[in-house]
């Protein structure tokens, strides 16, 4: 249906000004009785003015429909390419996603301390989601980190970022932002001891290295307080 404008005359307002000027001129309007005569006339004057000049109509143009735009959905992240082992690509795929989730949160809460315990949880992840893929046979050993300790560590930070966006401090609120900040610590630590023990394999390879070379450092006589590179 098209719109229409309503176009109000100002004749009336000519009307009730020609009626003070003409008896202005003829009678005195500093009297009380020419002065209530004069404003009973432009009242008359408006109304007579208002039914000889009534609004008209004018019909809009029709407005330009505006381009619709699809929003567009929340950025994915990106799929890692194949590596031919469907668990591992799930498992970069889910990374990606907790890494991501971690920075928004991060930018989300205002709190320095809270920010910087979230930015340790996020390079702890990053690290351990990158040895992990760098060692598809870890996965199992990782697996209850990612089916767990991930999502349950972004529900309990979401769940911060929400209650503290309320604005309000209530007992529940209150409390329950209080529990969080104060187990981070913990999450942190048991992120800290999941990365150190994907790497227990690498350590008692290296400490059999070690073992061995000092074996040989021993038996060749490259050992001990005797030992001189000038010799």
């Amino acid at each position: 249906m098209a719109k229409k404008r309503k176009l109000i005359s100002v004749m009336d307002v000519y009307a009730v000004a020609a009626v003070w000027a003409v008896y202005s001129l003829c009678f005195p309007l500093y009297q009380t009785k020419h002065f209530i005569w004069v404003i009973l006339l432009s009242l008359l004057a408006k109304k007579a003015a208002k039914k000889i000049w009534k609004p008209r109509y004018e019909e809009l143009p029709p407005a330009p429909e505006k381009p619709q735009v699809e929003e567009a959905p929340a950025e994915e992240p990106k799929k890692p390419e194949g590596t031919g082992n469907e668990e591992l690509d799930a498992f970069i795929l889910e990374g990606r996603r907790a890494v991501s989730e971690m920075n928004r949160l991060n930018d989300n809460i205002a709190d320095e301390e809270i920010s910087r315990r979230i930015s340790r949880l996020t390079e702890l992840t990053g690290k351990i989601f990158a040895h992990v893929s760098a060692h598809p046979h870890k996965l199992t050993r990782a697996r209850k980190f990612v089916n767990y300790y991930v999502p349950t560590t972004i529900k309990i930070l979401n769940a911060y970022d929400r209650m503290g966006s309320q604005g309000v401090s209530g007992e529940h609120i209150g409390s329950t932002m209080r529990k969080i900040e104060d187990i981070l610590d913990a999450v942190v630590a048991a992120y800290e001891k999941q990365l150190d023990s994907l790497f227990s394999e690498e350590a008692m390879d290296i400490s059999a290295d070690i073992t061995v070379l000092e074996g040989m450092m021993e038996r060749e006589g490259f050992s001990g307080p005797s030992f001189d590179l000038k010799g």
